[in-house]
């Protein structure tokens, strides 16, 4: 009886294992699923229950977290300069020239693209490496540590780029060095001298300076002295850049004392051969335009004063035209010299032959009233030897003769 039991289970163990096999074959997701029942009860168990999503953003909060932390950024006052209540904090420039984007002589100013690169040290972000490798960040991470507050003196308009970020770039070491580097686009201002415009050269120069801290909290200097100021290959359609030059000095203002500045200078020398097209020959044109009506005859009154009055007026556009490109100074430019001379010129071709028409017109009335004169006093002839047809005295014919002459000449 034992053994009859006994093969019967057998065989009903037989019949259930293909079964069991086809279930675990057409589930194969069954088993996925447990692994967040799982994660849940486990969390249960630490008080409290979060989806998969959450999960996935603190992961990435974590990571930031770690970063501060291993900056140590939330332990210290970045409100303050490091080294505060010590010795002045050695700041070190180094300026990369982009492009210079435009010249106004009307505003006097130019803009320019340049990378500004700060260097420094903070001991409180130091942080131990085994590789010795620094460490990048862009803005978000600049926002919550002190940099300097450097600025362009005398500068009008200035905008850091942020496209498609913005140009920002933190590196920081683990000894604690820093890099700052900065993408910026300033107009600043620029005192020209148009005295010898357009033979003329142009010293600009773009100033950076600390707006709060002075010597005694901040020292700027060039990093690497001359080599710190590098350009790219710059070409401009007005101005051939002859020397970029950095140095240093001090400003004073009275009410905060004694301020580090360094100087980005530029020397600009004109191209002349734009204004010789535009501006030069077009008026030596206009002069040599105006000599030809001194070989149109005096007679052709039209001709002469049409041909006068279109000289005149072309150069005063010309003049016209060449101020409203110059700014409204005071004093006498060299553009400014040879234009009114020219236009003298114009002028006085057009007083030529007004006086020429004068003294004409005089000398032929003068001549006919003597004519006149000279008929009245002569004597007719008596009676009998005059003759049947009135005839002109001689003098008169001469007279008459001579005056058709000079109108033929």
């Amino acid at each position: 009886m034992r053994t009859a039991l006994l093969a019967l289970r057998l065989m009903c163990l037989a019949w259930l294992w293909p079964v069991t096999q086809l279930n675990s074959s057409s589930f194969p997701n069954k088993r996925r699923h447990k692994g967040p029942y799982v994660g849940e009860n486990t969390q249960q168990k630490h008080g409290g229950r979060e989806d998969l999503k959450m999960k996935k953003l603190d992961s990435t909060k974590s990571l930031l977290i770690k970063s501060e932390q291993l900056l140590r950024i939330e332990e210290h006052d970045f409100a303050m300069r490091p080294g505060f209540g010590g010795s002045a904090i050695p700041v070190g420039i180094d300026v990369q020239v982009e492009s210079i984007d435009s010249i106004s002589e009307v505003n006097m100013d130019f803009t320019m693209t340049l990378y500004l690169r700060h260097y420094w040290q903070d001991d409180r972000l130091a942080f131990p490496s085994s590789s010795n490798k620094s460490r990048t960040f862009d803005a978000r991470l600049v926002k919550k540590i002190w940099v300097p507050d450097v600025f362009f003196v005398h500068s009008k308009r200035s905008f850091i780029h942020d496209t498609t970020m913005e140009n920002i770039m933190l590196r920081v070491y683990p000894n604690g060095n820093i890099l700052y580097s900065v993408r910026i686009t300033v107009t600043a201002l620029c005192s020209m001298d148009f005295s010898s415009f357009p033979l003329d050269t142009q010293n600009c120069s773009l100033e950076l300076e600390s707006y709060a801290y002075n010597v005694n909290d901040l020292t700027l200097y060039w990093k690497n002295g001359n080599d710190s100021l590098r350009t790219d290959e710059i070409v401009l359609s007005q101005f051939f850049i002859e020397d970029f030059q950095p140095s240093f000095g001090l400003a004073f203002y009275s009410s905060t004392g004694w301020y580090n500045r360094l100087y980005i200078n530029f020397i600009l020398r004109r191209h002349i051969f734009f204004f010789m097209l535009q501006t030069y020959f077009p008026t030596m044109l206009m002069v040599m335009l105006s000599w030809v009506s001194f070989w149109i005859d005096r007679r052709a009154v039209p001709a002469r004063v049409s041909l006068g009055i279109t000289t005149v007026l072309t150069m005063s556009t010309i003049i016209t035209g060449v101020s409203a490109s110059m700014p409204q100074v005071s004093y006498v430019k060299a553009v400014d010299i040879y234009l009114w001379a020219s236009f003298l010129f114009v002028f006085l071709s057009v007083i030529e032959y007004a006086a020429v028409n004068y003294f004409t017109t005089v000398e032929e009335m003068r001549k006919l009233k003597k004519a006149k004169l000279a008929d009245i006093t002569t004597p007719p002839p008596p009676p009998a030897c005059r003759s049947p047809v009135p005839t002109m005295p001689p003098r008169l014919w001469h007279l008459m003769a001579a005056s058709m002459t000079t109108r033929l000449n």
